[in-house]
């Protein structure tokens, strides 16, 4: 029972790989990840004296490289986080996003059909549905929703979620997907927006808010994604989608203030600057088919899970340190 885990080193991944490690003890792991500038090794250093986990600092574009660990691991399943994630980054230069989370995801999906299907699961974002409107609590997308993407990293995502589909119709792989909403915890990279207003208020710099602060996202504790994921790939049913959700939303001043209030920081240091250009102004997903399928739900309360956090970095001054590549 070998699982593959891309993209090992980066914020969920690693995640995943305590929970499936304490979960599953007895089964081997295998994490690939090029180690960008999004890895941290750091992350991957509890693993690395266990005879059952085997680490590759690999490319997944690498068709050589990918095969060649198939052939060696013979994996039951592969579990994709392999991906450029960061939307700003995605529109200075879309060009890598597409190799990775378009191009790379083809590899990984040619290796499984090659090596006798191997069961593949596609870890997406809820971005690819596009946004809603802001005054319409109400609506939420649900797995039939049409895909939408409004920035090169979420058109990326639903192509690879695409592509994935396409193999489970054209060659009968065993493919699921999940598109999940925005996650939050220890050791995400200082680019993301709850990372990175912790570390500009403990530098003592403003906390830059884009536009008015009134875009909405829906907030969920990483560890509880990474039980959604296991549920998925143990009981998922294949060829099918789940939305992972936590039913938190939230605007990004409104965030951004509870931050200052747990830090103990004025509120004036807040600063808004120009807003990031197609902005989505609302992500919201219906997570009913995996609770009523699967019977998971969101375990870890907003408030705590942040506080939690932000405890974290305070004891991790080098992550809010981290001079982005």
């Amino acid at each position: 029972m070998t699982l593959v885990v891309t993209g090992g080193a980066g914020f969920i991944g690693s995640r995943f790989l305590k929970y499936y490690r304490e979960k599953y003890p007895e089964r081997r792991l295998v994490c690939i990840d090029k180690l960008t500038y999004a890895g941290n090794p750091r992350a991957l250093e509890p693993f690395l004296a266990d005879p059952g986990f085997r680490f590759l600092q690999a490319d997944i574009c690498d068709r050589e490289a990918v095969e060649a660990l198939f052939e060696a691991e013979r994996p039951w399943a592969v579990i994709n986080f392999a991906a450029e994630s960061h939307v700003d980054r995605s529109i200075s230069d879309p060009s890598v996003f597409l190799q990775t989370n378009v191009l790379g995801t083809q590899v990984l999906l040619d290796a499984c059909r090659d090596f006798g299907g191997v069961r593949f699961h596609q870890v997406s974002t809820d971005e690819v549905y596009g946004d809603l409107p802001l005054d319409r609590p109400d609506l939420k997308f649900t797995e039939a929703s049409p895909l939408r993407p409004g920035s090169p990293y979420s058109a990326s995502k639903a192509a690879a979620d695409l592509l994935a589909l396409a193999y489970r119709h054209t060659y009968a792989l065993p493919v699921t997907v999940s598109r999940c909403s925005n996650n939050y915890g220890p050791f995400q990279h200082p680019e993301k927006l709850i990372p990175h207003m912790i570390g500009c208020a403990l530098k003592g710099e403003e906390l830059p808010v884009y536009g008015t602060g009134a875009n909405v996202r829906d907030w969920i504790h990483v560890s509880d994604h990474c039980r959604a994921l296991d549920a998925i790939l143990e009981r998922g049913t294949e060829g099918e989608i789940y939305n992972v959700g936590g039913n938190c939303e939230t605007d990004n001043l409104t965030l951004v203030k509870t931050l200052c209030g747990i830090l103990g920081i004025p509120e004036t240091r807040i600063a808004f600057v120009a807003d990031r250009k197609g902005h989505d102004r609302r992500y919201a997903v219906d997570a009913g088919k995996l609770q009523t399928t699967l019977g998971w739900q969101a375990e870890i309360p907003f408030e705590r899970g942040l506080k939690d956090t932000v405890e974290w970095y305070l004891r991790h001054r080098e992550m809010w340190e981290q001079t982005e590549a």
